[in-house]
């Protein structure tokens, strides 16, 4: 039951496809630090290779391919197949949020002449982690006239970073005694964003600056903030991880990595396919899949029925049969196995960066709660699939069982009926503000995903 590193199966010109391929994946990390940047990207990439807008396009027919894009934070990928969708679709989906602190709809104010943007962080974060880093802000800002403007700061090497402080070792006495949930609290976690006074202005002259600034560079008032979506992200770039250069730090691995991957596997596919293949890249799976952009939303049923339609084909008796017999990997990451805190892990159940892309029967806490946990029969399916394709793959369970858990999107699709399981990249220090993957594991998901869409 051993599984092989990939790394000592490649020979000197599929390793230098593995590293150009990584090198690929860093670009769209480092342009997609958002769910908005992600679909901008994903559009670019996509249409690049003949996608076009599914609402441009009036009849579909086999090997066309098309795109839903739902209000610019969540985006569907389809090439139409030869077989009628009524028999299913092959569907591989990642989700395109990340760990962040996002600004609050009333957040600028002064203290002690340091000006602040107050924050409120999305999704499970150890907060300790995000102070004493440089900080971006990445987002839009809707104003009343119906125009929208893009806001990224802190990425430029000409542009200032901002961030969060944190109390000297000197004086921490206090602090050191905290458990590590509450050494920082999330209102704590408020942005320094300027501490130059505006000359002549006697009531709050550091805001007055700051804002003087944003009216500058963006046209921007201070009532805007109540309807700006931005967000606070680690500033810089990827990098490469590793004197060997094997690994990717970065920013959003969690699940931008599953999300690239589906991607490249779907520019992969040049030939029409016999099923219809669909790449759902989601928002909000960090908070639950909520709102009208997480995969609780309809948005991929309405997408379905309307392509079915232009196809000539729809009935809503025949919409529903084609849900319950598509198949799907959820493509989400799971806990890479790290010696350095081994008694979380149940080693002979753990996933390993370099032993290729993962399957997890089951996600959940504890006792499976909030899993989806995949039949044996699609599982056995897959092995054969996977092994044809000569995937490099492992599988594993999120720790130890009663250490902790954790969910994907997996469990929402299955409620349509359909065979789902969970299948991602491993990753070290996920959810902290630098998480870490494996090139090789990557290229392995890439080459999964394809054979999947192609072949399940």
């Amino acid at each position: 039951m051993e599984r092989v590193n990939a790394w000592t199966t490649y020979k000197k010109r599929e390793e230098k496809k593995v590293m150009d391929l990584g090198k690929a994946y860093r670009a769209f990390l480092d342009n997609g630090k958002t769910e908005r940047e992600c679909v901008r990207e994903a559009i670019r990439l996509t249409e690049k290779a003949g996608y076009v807008d599914l609402a441009k396009a009036e009849t579909l027919k086999a090997g066309d391919r098309v795109y839903v894009n739902t209000m610019g934070k969540a985006i569907q990928l389809y090439i139409i197949g030869q077989e009628p969708l009524e028999k299913g679709i092959n569907i591989v989906g990642a989700h395109i949020d990340s760990p962040r602190m996002d600004i609050k709809q009333n957040p600028l104010y002064e203290d002690s002449d340091l000006a602040y943007l107050d924050t409120h962080y999305y999704g499970g974060i150890k907060k300790y982690q995000w102070v004493t880093l440089p900080l971006a802000l990445h987002g839009v800002v809707a104003k009343k006239d119906g125009t929208v403007v893009d806001v990224v700061i802190g990425e430029d090497e000409d542009d200032p970073v901002l961030g969060v402080s944190d109390l000297l070792i000197h004086l921490s006495a206090a602090q050191m005694d905290k458990k590590a949930s509450v050494v920082i609290e999330g209102e704590a976690l408020d942005v320094i964003v300027g501490g130059k006074p505006q000359k002549d202005v006697e009531k709050e002259p550091v805001k007055a600056a700051i804002l003087a600034i944003l009216k500058e560079k963006y046209g921007m008032e201070e009532e805007d903030f109540l309807s700006a979506e931005i967000e606070v992200v680690p500033a810089g770039k990827s990098r490469d991880f590793g004197l060997d250069r094997s690994m990717i730090i970065g920013y959003g691995h969690d699940d931008r990595v599953c999300a690239y991957a589906q991607i490249e596997a779907m520019l992969q596919i040049t030939e029409t396919p016999k099923y219809t293949c669909c790449c759902i890249l989601a928002d909000k799976e960090e908070i639950g899949s909520v709102g009208a952009t997480g995969m609780q939303a309809r948005y991929f049923e309405n997408a379905m029925a309307e392509i079915m339609d232009k196809l000539g084909e729809y009935s809503e008796l025949k919409l529903r049969r084609a849900l319950s017999n598509s198949r799907m990997l959820s493509c989400d990451v799971s806990a890479g196995f790290d010696p350095s805190y081994a008694a979380s892990f149940e080693k002979k159940n753990a996933a390993f960066l370099g032993k290729g892309v993962c399957f997890n029967k089951f996600t959940g806490a504890r006792g499976k709660s909030g899993s989806n946990d995949a039949n044996a029969e699609y599982i056995g399916k897959l092995r054969a699939i996977m092994e044809e394709g000569k995937v490099i793959y492992q599988t594993a369970e999120l720790g130890k069982v009663d250490v902790g858990g954790g969910g994907t999107i997996a469990y929402i699709c299955a409620l349509y009926g359909m065979n789902v399981i969970d299948s991602g990249v491993a990753v070290l220090s996920m959810h902290a503000p630098w998480e870490i993957i494996s090139k090789a594991d990557l290229y392995e998901a890439v080459k999964a995903y394809r054979v999947f869409l192609v072949n399940a």
